[in-house]
């Protein structure tokens, strides 16, 4: 079978594997549709922490299942997606409902090979059911499970200012869960083509360039003068995370579900006048994947928003490093397979 693997930053390479034969609690899924995100690029950059090389890519899949043990409630042929994020069953995160941040996790596309290749062995207790979508529609459940997992976090009510930092696709995600949840969402970014796509595709009520704007003012005529009382990060970014602390409606809750290398900074007392609490949200449960599927069923997000490029697996090669120019205008790019 075909392989797409990342041999060194900047560089792919095609190979012929063997295609995975079926073991005890697997089950094999022939990948129809993968989705590119943020870690398949930085990876591809050479910036993803804790990534070693060479590495098979792509972990936001969608497939026909074609062979399984042990997938009770399953069928050969069924269109399927699954949760990448590998745990051990074991860890304290494990045995208390967490497996998101098990403490021996193994993310598929991460720190194991991924979903760049024609058949892939996944543990049939990953398996999440289709339920008639699409395979475009599944290979954004992962990403969206993420936001959704996110708004999860945070225990966004009805009515309450939320504010997203970062339009990229985890944010855009973040923002249609919290409007779901029944917030009045607000969209920060210095991307002005972002934040347009947020009102044009996404009708978010609110939207503030921190390039050309006050932020803080900003944020403050939105809200009436209380400011958010939701602070979600999906940039990241270290000074847009430090930054946003001081967004912060006193008694708000903040979730960072971006991640960068260096040090949290805040002003105490400004974050403990607030009684502020603070939160970070990693990967997604089965109950946010479901929710993500459920919410696609029942029209209440469209998944074809979000796909902007598209190419067939022999194209990745020479097509991938054009996304990360954000001049390209890329949301979610999705490789096609027959």
């Amino acid at each position: 079978m075909k392989t797409l693997i990342c041999t060194t930053p900047g560089s792919f390479e095609y190979t012929e594997g063997e295609k995975p034969e079926l073991k005890k609690g697997q089950s094999i899924i022939k990948v129809k549709r993968i989705g590119i995100c943020g870690t398949d690029l930085h990876a591809f950059e050479g910036t993803q922490p804790f990534f070693s090389y060479p590495r098979i890519l792509g972990h936001e899949l969608a497939g026909e299942l074609v062979d399984f043990d042990d997938a009770v409630g399953f069928e050969k042929g069924e269109s399927v997606t699954f949760i990448p994020y590998l745990n051990c069953g074991e860890c304290i995160a494990c045995r208390s409902g967490k497996p998101n941040c098990c403490s021996n996790i193994n993310v598929c596309g991460v720190h194991v090979d991924g979903g760049m290749v024609e058949y892939l062995s996944v543990p049939s207790s990953s398996l999440v059911h289709g339920e008639g979508l699409s395979y475009d529609a599944l290979a954004l459940v992962e990403p969206l499970a993420i936001g959704a997992h996110g708004v999860r976090r945070a225990n966004v009510q009805p009515g309450e200012f939320v504010l997203v930092t970062g339009a990229g696709p985890i944010g855009l995600g973040i923002m249609e869960f919290a409007r779901i949840a029944g917030a009045k969402v607000i969209a920060l970014d210095v991307n002005e083509t972002r934040l347009s796509f947020c009102k044009d595709k996404l009708e978010v009520p609110f939207t503030v360039n921190a390039m050309t704007e006050d932020v803080a003012q900003r944020l403050k005529e939105i809200t009436n003068g209380d400011m958010p009382t939701v602070v979600i990060d999906a940039t990241g970014n270290q000074k847009a995370i430090n930054n946003a602390f001081y967004y912060m409606a006193h008694g708000a809750r903040y979730v960072l579900v971006g991640l960068q290398k260096g040090d949290l900074v805040v002003s105490h007392p400004e974050f403990h006048k607030r009684e502020a609490t603070l939160m970070s949200s990693r990967n997604a449960t089965r109950q946010d994947f479901e929710h993500v599927v459920s919410a696609m069923k029942g029209g209440k997000v469209d998944p074809t928003t979000y796909i902007t490029h598209r190419v067939l697996f022999g194209q990745v090669k020479d097509e991938f490093k054009s996304w990360l120019d954000p001049a390209n205008g890329v949301i979610k790019a999705i490789v096609e397979l027959d």
